[in-house]
């Protein structure tokens, strides 16, 4: 991977995670004082696929990606000539952003998943879900709309390729979704799950060949620049 594309990653990854920090505590403490979350507490918020950590709070798993992207920025520096080095980074790299569109997507579904819990505390269970099943949509595009700021640049080439990581990232997470609900109704017909699964993954191959195509546009670029000084 290009040192530069690299050090692109890392500093959108790390706004993010910033930004996944505040929320996670803000949330947290929130959660604490909801009666409803009594009802949901002690269960793990991410199965042990996606993450090691086992909590029911949104902080330890933020610090996990953290860790990792750590970890990925020491890969970066050293990996440039190896190919197995540079081959574990790429992976390390798609984890973190699968991990984060996960924590993203459950801080988006916190609402919603509290408002249900407390519909069946309450016993009115459909028009609650309705409403919590809004919320969390609108709360979802919130996330969406920041997301979309911050990984903006004044280049369009990097536009471009930071778009279509973000397209990226949403392809891995509704894989994500759907192999969670296929593992969780595993002993039921799950033949339209998993033709969804495969149209995903076909996307998915379609977006990394053109994320391919942009990174090879941008070190044309850069060499048409050196070129000019």
């Amino acid at each position: 991977m290009n040192n530069k594309i690299n050090h692109l990653a890392i500093e959108r990854l790390s706004i993010l995670l910033d930004y996944i920090a505040s929320q996670s505590e803000e949330t947290d403490r929130i959660n604490s004082k909801q009666k409803s979350h009594r009802l949901i507490e002690n269960n793990n918020l991410f199965s042990q696929q996606l993450f090691n950590t086992e909590s029911d709070l949104f902080s330890p798993y933020v610090k996990e990606v953290k860790s990792r992207l750590n970890k990925f920025k020491r890969l970066s520096s050293s990996s440039k000539g190896n190919d197995n080095k540079e081959e574990f980074a790429k992976s390390t790299l798609i984890q973190i952003e699968q991990q984060i569109s996960s924590l993203m997507s459950a801080l988006g579904a916190n609402q919603a998943m509290h408002q249900a819990a407390q519909i069946n505390f309450e016993a009115r269970k459909k028009v609650r879900i309705k409403q919590a099943t809004k919320a969390a949509k609108q709360y979802q595009e919130k996330y969406d709309v920041a997301a979309s700021t911050v990984l903006s640049t004044s280049h369009q080439l990097y536009q471009q390729l930071s778009e279509h990581h973000e397209f990226e990232r949403r392809l891995l997470a509704m894989i994500t979704e759907r192999e969670q609900q296929r593992q969780k109704h595993k002993y039921l017909n799950n033949q339209n799950i998993s033709q969804e699964v495969l149209v995903l993954h076909q996307r998915l191959g379609r977006c990394r060949k053109a994320i391919s195509a942009i990174e090879r546009n941008i070190e044309l670029a850069e060499k048409v620049t050196f070129a000019k000084k």
